[in-house]
């Protein structure tokens, strides 16, 4: 079974990922990333997680790509590879690898 991009891509552009921090600056939510992106795999696939990691700090910069790490209770660990799409910090998921192997849409 494969990690969805089409639905994970519709999930993470509900998903209000931002966050003002000091200085003016607005970063990327990763609390509630990491929460949507673990529900989104539990619930398309069926399959517990163990753990998400998406990196703190990450600033909202249009077409600022970042990786976040899913590891199932089984199975290996994924990389999903997002990208901010606008100052309003709308993400669009751009790619899955398990290991060596894309499991994004035509790859």
């Amino acid at each position: 079974m494969t990690f969805s991009p089409r639905i994970l891509l519709l999930i993470a552009l509900l998903v209000a990922a931002a966050a003002a921090v000091g200085c003016g600056e607005t970063v990327v939510d990763d609390v509630k990333l990491e929460e949507q992106l673990q529900h989104e795999f539990e619930t398309k696939r069926g399959e517990k997680v163990k753990s998400v990691d998406c990196p703190s700090g990450v600033e909202v910069k249009p077409n600022t790509k970042f990786d976040c790490t899913i590891v199932p209770q089984k199975g290996e660990k994924e990389t999903a590879v997002l990208l901010i799409r606008n100052d309003e910090a709308d993400i669009t998921l751009v790619e899955t690898r398990s290991g060596d192997v894309d499991l994004s849409a035509g790859g």
